[in-house]
């Protein structure tokens, strides 16, 4: 239908032209009759000429409003095509670059510009800038007239001008001065008669372009632009949103799939509605069987009437249970119920939290025998050990030697095992007293026991002192036993060395056994203490006495038999010893 009037009206704006070119000719031909009558002494009627002047000034006139009204119609249904275009596209981009292209088309500007305000701030932003060859102009090609789109945002009313330096409103204005600016137009984007932007459209060559007939054009082509771009504006918006929403249902499903604790959770009904990754491992269950499913269905271990209570009355529950699982055999699991709420609090059903414990009970049991043969701090710290591979690290500690008690003074015609169990009680009050002052216990040599103190395993800045309380416990706890076996009265079996120093702590052995000792001559200086030592005899180094040696001079009970020099085995110079016992002891 469109092709069809566009075809008449071209017929039409044809005719016209042919007629008035006919008027032109007649004209022509009763010129050259009026000459040839007037050298004969005749002439044509009056104003013949005249009559063919007034048809082709009528026909002009008709021709030119033919155009005009043409050009009007192709405008109107330029906007009408543009407006269906924006408004069937909800991609901010091209609402607008469409947008700013029909606006120089309807109005033969030169650049057109298309400012929205921020919904945050408020100030007007470039979205648009496009030139009369639809080419994006960059930032500094920008120029307009600031105080003109200021006012318009401002106020929400139209401004055009046709020569912008003689007209008296912008006479001031050196924006419109130094860029010579001549047809300026500018409309506000009304939407709900709230100003949301601005389009700006001017022509530095051509002044009078802009009438009240393209004012009125873009004013209503602005509205349903207004329309148009708050429209892409929101599903953009909406779009983001959507993304956002989509981002943390993912993470969240990610979150909820990589929890190690098996996760399940049901509706008021008891109905399975969702079951993470690590619940069908331990239950050996496939989510796609379960879901929509009554959960004493899938799983017999939680009654019906357990999820009622918890659903009815806000309780939780947890418990540890042992349990057959199809496919896994016998498990350890601990089981949490809780009430499941949505935003508004509201109890809509539970969810279940299962954690596999089998494994942990296995290696708690297992650790339970390893720390009958290892100490507490070996066996807590033994990734500590591990780390340091089969390397070593040099620091200061003290090692304590104790003799317990020497073969030779055990009591005679002992079997293996009654010996065995005799020396245990022994190495017993020893190892005890070394562990309650947080020491390690390094090797069992028969009847000897190497405790290390200040170790990776043990740091403690007051290693000496610990030591030392450690042997005074052990001559406490010595005393007792005698008592306790009926040894004669004033026996005195043990005999101990504590000596300070640097040493080498870290693993030795293989690859596949090792073990975790201390080697140095601060080490073996200890060991020579304990060889010169008495019976019921502490013997301290100069080192280990000196960093406690207020200390030790507060201790009810404790005597320092004498100080000396001593030589020892595989030492050039002497080593400065204190001899200790306790009265209570003797």
């Amino acid at each position: 239908m469109a092709e069809i009037t566009s075809t008449v009206r071209t017929a039409e704006t044809a005719e016209l032209q042919r007629l008035i070119r006919v008027v032109d000719a007649l004209e022509g031909q009763f010129r050259q009759q009026r000459a040839i009558l007037q050298r004969r002494g005749m002439s044509l009627p009056p104003g013949t000429l005249n009559h063919f002047q007034r048809l082709r000034a009528e026909l002009e006139s008709a021709l030119n409003e033919h155009e005009r009204v043409t050009r009007e119609i192709d405008r109107l249904r330029a906007l009408g095509r543009t407006a269906e275009l924006i408004n069937s596209t909800l991609d901010l981009n091209d609402v607008l670059n469409e947008v700013m292209d029909t606006v120089i088309k309807l109005t033969r500007a030169e650049r057109g510009y298309l400012m929205l305000r921020d919904p945050e701030t408020g100030e007007l932003e470039f979205k648009v800038a496009r030139n009369i060859e639809h080419r994006t102009l960059l930032e500094n090609e920008f120029i307009i007239s600031r105080t003109i789109v200021a006012d318009v945002a401002r106020t929400g009313v139209p401004i055009v001008t046709t020569d912008a330096g003689s007209d008296a409103r912008f006479d001031s204005q050196q924006s419109i001065i130094r860029h010579g600016l001549r047809s300026i137009l500018c409309v506000p984007l009304l939407l709900k008669e709230t100003v949301t932007g601005v389009i700006y459209a001017d022509n530095r060559i051509k002044s009078g372009i802009f009438a009240d007939q393209e004012l009125q054009l873009l004013q209503n082509f602005a509205n349903q632009a207004a329309v148009a771009i708050e429209n892409a504006r929101l599903y953009e918006n909406l779009q983001a949103s959507l993304a956002n929403i989509t981002a943390m249902r993912n993470l969240l499903s990610n979150v909820f799939d990589s929890i190690a604790s098996g996760v399940i959770t049901t509706d008021a009904e008891g109905r399975i509605t969702t079951m993470n990754p690590a619940a069908c491992r331990t239950l050996n269950l496939r989510a796609a069987d379960c879901l929509g499913k009554p959960l004493w269905q899938v799983w017999e271990l939680i009654p019906p009437e357990t999820l009622q209570a918890v659903r009815e009355e806000g309780i939780l529950e947890a418990a540890e249970v042992d349990c057959e699982v199809p496919g896994r055999g016998r498990l350890n699991l601990s089981v949490s119920l809780s009430p499941l709420r949505n935003a508004d609090a509201d109890i809509e059903g539970v969810a279940i939290v299962v954690d596999d414990l089998t494994e942990q009970k296995q290696r708690e049991r297992q650790l339970e025998t390893v720390r009958k043969y290892l100490t507490p701090a070996m066996v807590d710290n033994i990734r500590s050990i591990e780390a340091l591979g089969l390397s070593g690290e040099r620091r200061l500690i003290t090692a304590l030697f104790v003799d317990v008690r020497d073969f030779k003074r055990h009591p005679l015609r002992l079997a293996p095992q009654e010996l065995m169990a005799y020396l245990n009680r022994y190495l017993t009050v020893a190892a005890d007293a070394i562990t309650q002052q947080n020491g390690v216990i390094d090797k069992y040599m028969a009847n000897e026991i190497l405790g290390l103190f200040n170790t990776q395993l043990n740091p403690s800045e007051d290693h000496a002192l610990r030591a030392v309380l450690a042997a005074l416990e052990m001559a406490e706890g010595f005393c007792a036993l005698y008592r306790h076996l009926g040894e004669p009265a004033g026996a005195r079996y043990f005999r101990i060395g504590i000596n300070s120093g640097v040493a080498t702590l870290g693993n030795v052995g293989s690859a596949t056994r090792r073990e975790f000792t201390a080697v140095g001559d601060s080490v073996n200086a200890a060991h020579r203490l304990l060889e010169n030592a008495q019976d019921g005899e502490i013997v301290l180094s100069e080192a280990t006495y000196c960093a406690c040696a207020d200390v030790l001079q507060r201790i009810p009970g404790l005597t320092l038999r004498c100080e000396e020099e001593i030589s020892v085995k595989n030492r050039r110079e002497p080593i400065h010893i204190y001899r200790f016992y306790r009265k209570d002891t003797l």
